[in-house]
Order: structure tokens, then sequence, then C-alpha cells
């Protein structure tokens, strides 16, 4: 919330002033959040940007520095949880340094890339690759700003560079008009927000634990499970919402125009609200959630794997680091295999739905579409709340008490179409099929 002064005050008195004059109000400005929430321990995250700095001058554009950043940034941030994690929700000076970490890494990446031959990079790197020399005012500049420091969203170098410049701007010249689109995203966030505030005392993870929870039928604590799995998820969706109107305020959420001409502030967009709410698939809720941390890990980590040759292989590691990234309780790995194993099966059902001629026709007869919606949607949410049961959770004793309550039932299910659905495909794709596929 203290963005929004701190933006209106950048964007009236700074906007196209000295560059390291941004850098400065951006460094003390994170700082001072840094302090009013953690104290003296800020020296966390300026003892790594500094060592950050230091590595990609002393080394250079080298894959050295690359996995230097990689094991030194991991190390410290895992450190950190080891010595300060306890079994409940922590709010420590670890939280945004997770998000810090992977900035830092990211950056280090685009310099590396930055050394390279244009023309070996793809367009993406290229996009993002840093060809100048970043100076520790605007390393410092970029890891600090207000509107991303203490949950994300996650953005480049280049991308930040160009708001200093003031290039971010949809009227050349002049401070960009954001206001009303940044509005838009802080109401919505304090909507989630209010809800969360109110519903939060009655929907709990604690109750799942309660012998009142045991005690109840088995249906009961699956739509328990159910409900409380998609309204555990609205706490996030306000701080990144509640954000990204700090970032479309100061012009960084500013990404160009659509073909009409209108101008797109989505750059630092983090929800796809719609979607969330609506989309029936695992594989939307993933697209629409946390989304500049995904194309993080998808540009930095997963089709940097692509020299394995296995995209499973290469997908399982991402998930894996993602778990490490958000902590060291096992909840995580659990959490982020169920996810593994569900987006495996849900891709081998909808291929399967597509090319069986009686599945599809089944599936196109309008009159049924709201069950089947209703239907895919009670599985989305009972399973995501499953997931997320061991996430929130965090430690073995706790989810374990929970899955044995509800006999496992997410991993006997999708374990069991795992080795079902290969067989149903043989069964129920005509050959023909197959051959028109393979030709």
């Amino acid at each position: 919330m203290a963005g929004y002064p701190f933006a209106l005050f950048y964007r009236h008195y700074l906007f196209y002033k000295e560059s390291y004059l941004i850098h400065l109000f951006h460094t003390f400005t994170g700082l001072s959040i840094a302090y009013f929430n953690f104290g003296n321990q800020l020296y966390h995250s300026l003892l790594c940007i500094v060592l950050q700095f230091l590595i990609l001058r002393l080394m250079g554009r080298t894959i050295t520095a690359v996995l230097t950043t990689f094991c030194f940034q991991m190390v410290y941030l895992l450190a950190g949880y080891y010595y300060t994690a306890t079994d409940n929700y922590d709010i420590k000076w670890t939280m945004p340094h997770c998000v810090l970490t992977l900035k830092l890494i990211g950056l280090a990446v685009d310099y590396f890339d930055g050394g390279k031959d244009q023309n070996s990079l793809s367009s993406e790197q290229q996009k993002y690759a840093i060809r100048g020399v970043p100076s520790l005012l605007e390393v410092a500049g970029f890891s600090y700003f207000y509107g991303a420091f203490l949950v994300g969203p996650q953005f480049s170098m280049n991308h930040y560079m160009k708001l200093v410049q003031g290039q971010l701007t949809d009227i050349p010249g002049k401070i960009p008009n954001s206001t009303i689109p940044a509005l838009k995203r802080l109401s919505l966030g304090l909507v989630y927000l209010v809800g969360y505030t109110l519903l939060s005392p009655h929907i709990t993870e604690d109750y799942l634990l309660t012998e009142d929870y045991d005690n109840h039928p088995f249906w009961f604590r699956c739509m328990y499970m159910l409900i409380w799995g998609k309204f555990v998820l609205y706490k996030y969706v306000t701080c990144w919402l509640v954000t990204e109107g700090v970032c479309i305020l100061t012009g960084l959420g500013f990404n160009g125009f659509e073909e009409k001409g209108k101008a797109k502030w989505d750059a630092c967009a983090n929800m796809k609200v719609w979607l969330f709410e609506t989309n029936p698939r695992f594989t939307g809720t993933i697209a629409s959630f946390n989304i500049n941390t995904n194309a993080w890990v998808s540009r930095y980590f997963f089709k940097r794997l692509k020299f394995l040759g296995n995209k499973e292989l290469s997908q399982g590691l991402s998930l894996l680091f993602l778990a490490l990234w958000h902590g060291l309780h096992s909840g995580y790995l659990v959490c982020f295999q169920m996810e593994f194993l569900i987006v495996i099966v849900e891709r081998q059902a909808a291929r399967l739905i597509q090319e069986s001629p009686t599945l599809s026709n089944l599936a196109a007869i309008t009159v049924l579409q709201p069950f089947y919606y209703l239907v895919q949607q009670t599985i989305h949410w009972l399973f995501m709340g499953y997931s997320m049961t061991a996430f929130c959770l965090f430690t073995w004793d706790k989810w374990l008490k929970v899955y044995k309550s509800i006999y496992f039932l997410g991993h006997i299910f999708f374990l069991s179409l795992l080795f079902i659905l290969p067989y149903a495909h043989k069964a129920m794709v005509p050959r023909k099929e197959k051959l028109k596929k393979m030709e």
C-alpha cells in the first residue's frame, strides 16, 4: 500500500529526471520498506545485492558467473529457510528474499546472454539480454523497487531500465496515463482482501487437523477441502493485484499497444483473474496464477534444460526447483509433485477425448456442457485443495494426517488414471486416427 504514494511522488517529480536520482529513490524507498518490516535484517538483501554486483564485475559474462550466482543465491536463501523457518506461515526476511533470489539469478543470466552473438540467441533471449554493464546503483534500484520488493512481480533489468529512461509511457514526453488502470487493479485487490478478511476466521487449514473434521462424513471432508483450496489462494491474489496497481501507476506495467491502439498495462500482471475464476482445468490455474514467477522459471530454468532432450524431465526438475525455492518443508515437495502428476494426467485425458470419436462426440453435446463444466470444476478445485493441503500445512505429520482422513484420494485417483488412460487410448482411438497422426 505504501507503494501508491511512492508511485505518485515518482510520477510527478522524478519520471523524466536524471537516472541516478530515480535509482536512489527506488533504493531508499525499498530499503525503508525492508527496515520497517524486518529491522536490521535488511542486511541480508543488501549483502546479496552487493556480492551479486561483484560477481558480475569480477567474473564477467561467463558461465562461471551464472553458476556461482545460482549456487550462492540459492544456498543463501535455503540457509535462511533452515535457520528461521517454523511449522507455521512465516513472514520474515526470507519472504522478500525469495523474490530477490530470482531477480538476481535472472540478472546474471541476462548479463551472460548479453555477451553472446545475437544470432545465437532466441528472440526471447535477445529481448532480455543486457548489453551494457550495470552499475551498483542500477542493480540496487532494480532490486529494491518498492512496487515489487516484498512479493514480486518479477521483471527484467532491461524492462526496469526502460522505466528509468522514461520509455514506459503511453504518451511520449509525458507521464503515463495509467491512473485508472492502476485503480482498477487496486479495487479488485481490495475486493479480494475484504472477502478474505471476512471469511478467513471461518475457513482455515487448522480445521483440517481437528477431530471435528475427522468426524464429519467423507463427502463433507472433501467439500470443505474444495472450498478451502479455492479460498486459501485469495490472500496471494490480493497481494499481487495490489502490487500490480503500483507497477501500473509508475509505468512499469506498460506493455505496448493493442492492434486498435489501446495501451496495455499487463507487463507486471501476476494474475489473470477471469481465467483463474472460470477455467476448469489445472493448466488454466497455472497459466493464471503467479504468472511472472512461472514465466521466470520457464525462461531461466525450463528452457535452459533443453539439452536434456526430455520435456517431462525438464518439467519435473523445474517443479523441484520451485519446491525448494518455496522452502525446505516436505509439504512443498508433495504439492509440486502433485502438480506434475495432475498436469500429465490432464494432458492424457484431453488427448484421449480429442482423438476418440466416441468421447469427442459425447463432449460436443451442447445440452450436457453445463454438467461437464460442473464436474470439471469439482474435480479441479477438490484436487487443487488436496495439493494445497500439503503446501499450507508444511510438515509431513500434519499433511499426512489430513491425507489419511480422505484416504489419499488425490494420489489414488491420479496414479490410477496415469496407468489406465494409455490403455483406454489404445482401446478407444481407431487405428486410422493413429496412422493419420503419424503421417
